[in-house]
């Protein structure tokens, strides 16, 4: 008895010790910036990998290369990671100037989707054709969006007290957006732009029965939406229940369970997949964390949903830790946009969410999709450096690393100078 009424003291306190020192480390004034990169990486490192697996089939069969749609991937990551560095050193003083130019742009590109220009993919005419590639304009209308709700609102600061301010121009401005985005055919994507309004009225304090209001306007007029196409009618009637129309609106939904049923705790192993060998449609676009569910199991699929929570805790720290208000609305902005998109990919994915076509952002298939992604994310690790104290720790780490090298002499294997002459 004694050495267990011992023990307890002793356990609880190391409790408390390892507590202490976890908070001790998510204080610090860089580990937004270090969980941003270092989630950001894994989920693009594992959405290459997966992209590889689901689409190998796919692509041998359509293309006659297995890698085809990989190296697609892969070049859209070359391409973005040099845009999205240069996001971590863009002046905001600069961003904020590209503000009303890129809600433009989005408007232009959105409105020739309608055009001659418009391609039609899987009955929706929401891309673009630009010579040798084809674009989706929503994606960057995502981004646009936010960085021209933030600066609007940082503009407004002091007049969001007033209800009004908060829905105007914002309200209207973003209403055409989303109504060119549903023209298009695009109900996903529509309804991610919802909930980044939605969100942003949220952050900037709208009143609660503003906030709830247009909560229900947008739901019911989603419903609307998806009532006047017969295939997404099926699909909203369906999706609680995928097997009792198997072979129709059911089977994309009822072949990600499968997958999932299928993986198990550790899953299958990398490329073993069996429902990418034609069963489950879009297996490397908007259904690829069946396959990663069924390659890694129920371990695997937590790690990328834990790595997704982790970018919105980084993200939630930004916008409150910031004193700036254009950086608050922004980071909050990426960070909404970001978690909605994913927390609907895997509700429709799990079958809790009609399949409205949706990619995961950072592991899905898709340039367009993945291009602003990075993009945002490149933001958000240029706000996190400029949290306060984190500028100071990456100064002091830059001449901890000058001093390494002065100390180490500069020459090859490492070796000083005065260790030379030794």
């Amino acid at each position: 008895m004694t050495t267990t009424a011992g023990e307890r003291p002793a356990s609880r306190a190391g409790t408390v010790g390892w507590l202490a020192a976890v908070r001790h480390s998510l204080d610090r004034p860089l580990t937004s910036y270090y969980l941003l990169l270092g989630a950001s990486t894994l989920l693009l490192t594992i959405g290459l990998m997966e992209v590889l697996s689901a689409s190998s089939v796919d692509g041998y069969v359509k293309h006659g290369n297995s890698y085809y749609w990989f190296l697609r991937q892969l070049t859209w990551v070359l391409l973005a990671l040099p845009v999205a560095f240069l996001a971590t050193r863009l002046p905001h003083r600069v961003l904020r100037r590209l503000a009303w130019p890129a809600l433009l742009g989005s408007v232009v590109l959105l409105a020739l989707t309608q055009g001659p220009m418009g391609v039609q993919v899987n009955g929706n005419k929401n891309w673009l054709s630009l010579g040798p590639i084809v674009i989706q304009p929503a994606e960057i209308a995502k981004l646009a969006i936010i960085l021209w709700c933030a600066d609007v609102y940082a503009r407004k600061e002091k007049l969001l007290d007033q209800w009004k301010h908060t829905l105007v121009p914002v309200a209207p401005v973003c209403a055409v957006i989303i109504g060119l985005v549903l023209k298009g055919g695009d109900l996903g994507t529509a309804l991610v732009l919802m909930a980044i309004v939605l969100g942003m009225l949220w952050v900037v304090g709208a009143p609660v029965r503003l906030f709830v209001g247009s909560l229900l306007t947008v739901g019911v007029f989603a419903l609307y939406v998806a009532s006047t196409s017969k295939e997404r009618l099926e699909r909203l009637t369906t999706f609680a229940d995928p097997f009792k129309d198997y072979q129709g609106a059911g089977w994309q939904a009822a072949h990600g369970i499968f997958a999932f049923s299928s993986g198990g705790l550790f899953g299958k192993g990398i490329s073993a997949s069996q429902q990418k060998w034609g069963s489950l449609p879009e297996a490397h676009t908007d259904f690829i964390l069946a396959v990663l569910g069924e390659e890694l199991g129920l371990v695997g699929t937590l790690l990328v949903l834990g790595l997704f929570l982790t970018i919105a805790y980084a993200g939630i720290r930004v916008a409150v830790r910031t004193p700036d208000p254009f950086v608050r609305y922004m980071a909050a902005g990426i960070t909404i946009w970001l978690t909605a998109q994913m927390m609907i990919n895997v509700g429709m994915v799990l079958a809790l969410l009609p399949v409205i076509g949706l990619p995961l952002p950072l592991v899905s298939y898709g340039g367009s999709a993945l291009l602003p992604s990075l993009v945002a994310l490149g933001l958000l690790v240029s706000f996190a450096r400029s949290e306060p104290g984190a500028k100071a720790a990456l100064q002091a780490r830059k001449r901890r690393r000058s001093a390494g090298v002065t100390a180490g002499g500069g020459l090859p294997g490492g070796r000083s100078a005065q260790g030379r002459t030794r």
